[in-house]
Parts: structure tokens; sequence; C-alpha cells
């Protein structure tokens, strides 16, 4: 079995021929999780958001493709950051291992281990054919090197929920990059985001501070739009980072500081975040929590965000 990038000259490895862009783009296989549409490869494709380089077929002797996996980045993303969407051929007798020997080569050839985002209904774990196809996935991704586990809930809001109007019970203010860190290190004490908690494990919370605002920096979204939130004497209560994918207005980063939590200022802090996107124009903002961060998905509910599917993030476990 070959495993090997779709990348069609071996003199200039960024040239993507006809023949393997028809066959990244042409799904081989179906099966109950859902692979992406050859127009949505090609669209990503265009953006510089899927490369010859991040795209990997598994093929028999007589050249056919048995799996292939796609891997996306940011446009000006030096290295894949997650995988997209990984098929095996329905006749394949064991998926695992053909999924897992594609993986490991391409870890290899990228030098790091992307996570795995598999998208999924809410409710797949009724369904014995989708429970199958994730668990043949998982054990690839284990093997692999990804043997951590989170399982998120995908909100997204649009107009028809409605706009909430400011109360007062918070002040929102510009801050300085000295406050933002401060910030981020005090919120992280007792977070229930899983990602926080185990990078915790290795990395002390400044550290992590300075790294989560880091990867904000370089979301599509604006340093000008990130917001301190008071109450009405100056005391902190939290923080409201408004942020974007490159699809949509997003969510970001939100939390209030240990003190503060227990008195509904995280729908404070959230309003405002959709006040600002709302008024900028977005007609859909998206947003994500781990599906055991049980007061921020509550949060989501209340301010009329609704559930559009689970992300299960398969990643390497924290050092």
């Amino acid at each position: 079995m070959l495993f090997r990038a779709a990348t069609a000259d071996p003199a200039d490895p960024a040239a993507l021929g006809p023949a393997d862009l028809d066959r990244a783009a042409a799904c081989p296989v179906g099966g109950p999780v859902p692979a992406l549409t050859a127009e949505r490869i090609r669209q990503e494709l265009a953006s510089n958001q899927f490369r010859p380089e991040w795209i990997w077929f598994a093929e028999g002797e007589d050249g056919e493709t048995l799996a292939r996996a796609l891997w996306w980045g940011r446009a000006d993303s030096v290295r894949p950051i997650a995988l997209d969407c990984l098929q095996v051929r329905a006749d394949v007798v064991d998926p695992a291992a053909v999924a897992t020997g594609l993986l490991t080569t391409a870890h290899a050839a990228f030098g790091i281990l992307p996570s795995y985002n598999i998208s999924l209904p809410r409710d797949w774990r009724t369904s014995p054919a989708l429970v199958d196809a994730v668990d043949w996935r998982r054990e690839a991704a284990s093997r692999s090197g990804l043997s951590s586990e989170i399982e998120r809930l995908r909100y997204e809001w649009t107009p028809a929920a409605g706009v909430p109007a400011p109360t007062g019970k918070l002040i929102f203010r510009e801050g300085t990059d000295e406050e933002f860190l401060d910030a981020f290190v005090w919120l992280s004490a007792g977070s229930l985001d899983l990602h926080t908690r185990n990078e915790l494990r290795s990395t002390d919370p400044e550290q992590l501070a300075r790294e989560d605002i880091e990867f904000y920096l370089d979301c599509p979204g604006e340093r000008s739009w990130w917001r301190l939130a008071e109450l009405p004497d100056g005391t902190l209560a939290g923080l409201a980072i408004p942020s974007a994918t490159p699809y949509h207005r997003n969510v970001g980063y939100l939390g209030v500081v240990p003190e503060q939590r227990g008195q509904g200022l995280i729908d404070e802090i959230l309003a405002e975040i959709t006040r600002f996107h709302a008024s900028e124009g977005a007609d859909r903002i998206t947003a994500t929590t781990d599906t055991v961060n049980v007061p921020m998905a509550a949060a989501f509910d209340r301010a009329g965000y609704e559930v559009t599917e689970i992300r299960l993030v398969l990643e390497s476990p924290p050092q």
C-alpha cells in the first residue's frame, strides 16, 4: 500500500495535477460520517486553506484510492491546523489500519500532530452505523498519536434569535495588552474549559494566557474588538473577545473572574459579543463550548444560540 500527498510533479511539489485534483474532490466512499462536497473542496483549495501537500491518499497496488484525508489551515498557515475529512472505502476490511497508516505517514511529513475534528449530529450515539464509523476513526487517530478527546457543542446565532439590549449591569471598555494578560490569567483559575485545564497541567497560567492571546490575535477578528467587562464601580468582572473564522463571525473567548461567578454575568458578556457582531451586520455568529461546560452551554441556550452539531476533537495528549 502506498501513502502519498496529492503532489503530481516531484520536481514541483506545490503543483496539483488535474487527476489528483479530481481525486481529491471526489469522495471514494459513502458512510454515515459526511464527507466534504467536491464544491467545498475546490473552494478551500482556491482560498489556500487546503493545499496539495495537505491532501493525502492511501492507494492499493493497482493505484486505486482506498482512503483520503484532507487537512485544513488558514490561508497564511505554514502547516495544517486540523484534519477536516477522513474517508476509507467501504469495502476495506480494516479501515482503522489503513487510516492509521495514512495519518501516521502524513504526520511524519508535517512534523506535527494536527488535531482531528469530526462533525456529528447531536444524537449521533443513537445510530449504530455512525457509532461504528466514529469508532474506527477514533482508533486510527489514537494509534497515530491523537489519543486525547474533547467533545464540543457547536452553536449558531442568527438574527431570528433577536439582539439583547444592554442592562447596565456591566460596563465594557477597551483595555491595554497588560490588562488583558492579567484578565486571561485570572479567568483560567477554576475554568471548566477542558483545553485550559489540560494545558495548565504543564504550563503556568501566564504562559497559557500569552498563548491564548496570540491565538486570538492570529484569528481573522480585530484586536480593537476586545473588551474588558467591569462592574459599575470599576471592579473587573470578566472579558469579551469577539472574533471571527474564515467563514463567519465568532464568539471567540469570554469569561467571568472567579470572584464574580454564579451571578449571571456570563449572560451579560455573551450579550455584548452578540450585540457587537450584530451591529457589524453579522447574519450568523458561531460558537463552541465543551459538553462538560454546562454553565456556558446554558448561557448559549438562554441567549438563543442553537446547537447545530457535535464536534468531536481528537488531539495529542497534554505533555
